[in-house]
C-alpha cells in the first residue's frame, strides 16, 4: 500500500481527474467508480469516469450513472480527456490490457496514475501510488479506505454508501467470498448512512428479463456438465445461445457460481465463446486455488477463489482441454 501523505497533498488543489475501470464493469467496478467520482466532485475536481465499454442494465441504478462516459461509443472525446488529465485513477484493474480498447488511451496518459485494486499480481510499473490488498473483499472495500484517509468515514454520504455497498454486495457473493470482520464494520458503517438495502438487492439480483431467466435455465439443463468424481461441474454456453436469448450485457452474471451450489462440489467454471476467442470464469470453495489454475492453463488469473482465463482454443477443444485437466487435479478436489 502507498503511503497516503503524497496522494493527500496531491489532491489538496483542484485536479482535472479521469477515473478508469476494467472492460465490462461488474458492480465493484461501478460501484468503487461511481462513489469516488461522488467523493472527489464534492472534493471541487473536475471529475470524468469512463468505462471502456457499457455494462449490465442492473447497475444503471446507480447514483451518478448518467455521468459515466463509454469510451467504445465516444473514442474522441475520452482520448482528449484522457490525454489532459492530471491525475488517472486505475479501478479494479491491474493492467492496461484489462481496459481494452482504451488501453493504448492509458498508456500514453501523463498523468500521475493512482491504481486501487484487490487482484493478485498488478503489472510492474502501473500506477505512480498503489492503493492494493488481495485480502481486500473487493475494490469498493479499499476505496471506502481510501476515502476515509484522504478526508474522513463522515464525508460518506448516502450517494456514496449506495455505490460502495453495491460494489461490496456483489464482488462478495452477496458475502459468501472473501470476507473479513472489517468488512462488516464497514458495511455498517454504511447502512448508517441511510441506504435502501431492499432497493438495491432487489436492483441488483431481482430484475430478470424473460430471456435472461430463460437463458438461465436454458443453462442449468441444456449447457451444464457435472463431474462427480471430481466435484466439479461447468456450464458452456454458444454463440448462438447468446443470440437465441436476445443476451444483454450482464445476463450472465453469477452464471458461473451455480454450479458450485451442488453438494459437495468444490469446483465451477464457465465457459463461453465468441467471435475471437473463448472466455473462461472459475470458482470455487476451500483451499483448491483458480487462480493457479487458470495461469497455469488459461492465460488467466486473478483471486485464489475465483479468476478467468481465456483460450485461443474452438469452444469443443477448450471444453474437452478442461475435462482433460481434471485427472491431475483429483486430489485436491476429492479430499
Amino acid at each position: 500500500m502507498s503511503d497516503i501523505e503524497p496522494v493527500k497533498l496531491l489532491l489538496q488543489n483542484s485536479k482535472r481527474i479521469v477515473l478508469t475501470t476494467h472492460t465490462r464493469p461488474d458492480g465493484d467496478a461501478m460501484g468503487s467508480s461511481l462513489a469516488l467520482l461522488h467523493f472527489l466532485k464534492e472534493q471541487g475536481h473536475d471529475v470524468s469516469l469512463i468505462t471502456p465499454t457499457n455494462y449490465a442494465v442492473f447497475l444503471h441504478f446507480l447514483p451518478g450513472d448518467h455521468e459515466v462516459i463509454i469510451y467504445e461509443n465516444h473514442q474522441k472525446r475520452c482520448n482528449k480527456l484522457v490525454a489532459a488529465a492530471e491525475v488517472l485513477f486505475v479501478l479494479d484493474y491491474n493492467s492496461p490490457k484489462r481496459a481494452k480498447p482504451m488501453d493504448r488511451a492509458i498508456q500514453k496518459s501523463t498523468a500521475t496514475k493512482i491504481l486501487i485494486d484487490h487482484h493478485l499480481d498488478p503489472e510492474e510499473g502501473f500506477g505512480d501510488y498503489a492503493f492494493w490488498n488481495v485480502k481486500a473483499s473487493s475494490t469498493c472495500e479499499l476505496v471506502y479506505e481510501f476515502i476515509s484517509q484522504i478526508s474522513s468515514p463522515e464525508v460518506i454520504n448516502k450517494k456514496m454508501a449506495t455505490c460502495l455497498y453495491t460494489g461490496i454486495c456483489t464482488d462478495t457473493g452477496r458475502f459468501k467470498f472473501n470476507i473479513n470482520p472489517k468488512l462488516y464494520e464497514i458495511v455498517a458503517d454504511l447502512v448508517r448512512k441511510g441506504i435502501n438495502i431492499d432497493k438495491i438487492h432487489t436492483q441488483v439480483f431481482d430484475t430478470f428479463s424473460e430471456d435472461k431467466l430463460r437463458f438461465l435455465g436454458f443453462c442449468l439443463t441444456e449447457r451444464m456438465m457435472v463431474f462427480p468424481e471430481y466435484n466439479t461441474a461447468f456450464i458452456y454456453v454458444k454463440e448462438r445461445d447468446f443470440r437465441r436469448f436476445n443476451y444483454q450485457e450482464g445476463d450472465k452474471e453469477g452464471l458461473v457460481n451455480y454450479p458450485l451450489s451442488l453438494a459437495g462440489f468444490r469446483f465451477a467454471a464457465l465457459i463461453t465463446e465468441n467471435d475471437e476467442m473463448v472466455k473462461l470464469s472459475f470458482r470455487s470453495k476451500g483451499n483448491f486455488s483458480v487462480n493457479e489454475f487458470a495461469r497455469k492453463h488459461f492465460n488467466g488469473g486473478g483471486h485464489k477463489n475465483a479468476s478467468g482465463g481465456l483460450s485461443h482454443l474452438s469452444l469443443d477443444d477448450t471444453i474437452d482441454k478442461f475435462i482433460d485437466l481434471l485427472p491431475q487435479y483429483e486430489k485436491e478436489l476429492t479430499n
